[in-house]
């Protein structure tokens, strides 16, 4: 129990004096995770919206591969992507192996799903009079579309949520694609992984103490938007 208090003590010091390996693992999470986001929101809402507000041949299909898509292991996505950006790879002239911006690419890949398939069930259960009074009062498309959408903002802003809680606390993909080099790519996962592995506890409590300060700061800022 002593260690785990000293770890807590020294993690502490290590966040007040701006350890440089603390912090870098730090900035390149947020880096990644928050281009990552944007991209997959870009993507993923329209695509959710569609998916969801309107009806075509192969809709069951579609939501049966994002339903699939929502359990995608990490190291799955990992895999994919070392594969396509390694030196032998399609995309391997652009040498965004072991970058973060590769790293962005795998997570953005596991967003997405997550993204448009929360969407599309949103929108898929708006209510159904909401169209037809709409229709009735002579709203365009557009007007529908931006009503049914501010009608269903909360449920978006919880799909964001979702999709960058599962962006921040991914390993395999951070681990794989990006090797985990110090100063370089490492993330707050993967170092709190390498640091406890080495006996650092009080490297890892410091990293895992500001990961939970961030997903607490997403969650609030949640919270503080449904109240506007």
């Amino acid at each position: 129990m002593d260690f785990i208090v000293a770890g807590f003590l020294k993690a502490i010091e290590l966040l007040i004096s701006f350890d440089p390996s603390t912090w870098t693992a730090v900035s390149a999470t947020i880096k990644v995770s928050t281009f990552s986001m944007l991209i997959s929101l870009a993507t993923g809402l329209p695509c959710g919206f569609v998916l969801g507000y309107l009806d075509f041949r192969w809709k069951r299909a579609l939501r049966t591969i994002l339903d699939t898509l929502l359990a995608l292991p990490t190291v799955t996505v990992g895999l994919l992507v070392y594969a396509l950006i390694s030196s032998q790879g399609p995309l391997g002239e652009y040498q965004l192996l072991f970058t973060l911006t590769g790293i962005a690419i795998g997570q953005t890949i596991l967003a997405f799903p997550i993204v448009t398939a929360i969407t599309a069930s949103i929108v898929e259960n708006i209510d159904p009079e909401l169209k037809l009074t709409l229709v009735s009062l002579g709203a365009g498309k557009k007007n529908i579309i931006v009503t049914c959408l501010w009608e269903v903002r909360y449920g978006i802003l919880a799909a964001a949520v979702t999709a960058y809680g599962r962006v921040l606390t991914e390993v395999g993909i951070s681990m794989m694609v990006g090797g985990n080099i110090k100063y370089h790519t490492r993330t707050i996962t993967t170092a709190i992984a390498l640091e406890t592995n080495k006996g650092l506890f009080a490297n890892g409590i410091a990293l895992g103490i500001v990961l939970l300060g961030i997903a607490f700061t997403v969650n609030l800022s949640l919270s503080f938007l449904r109240k506007q």
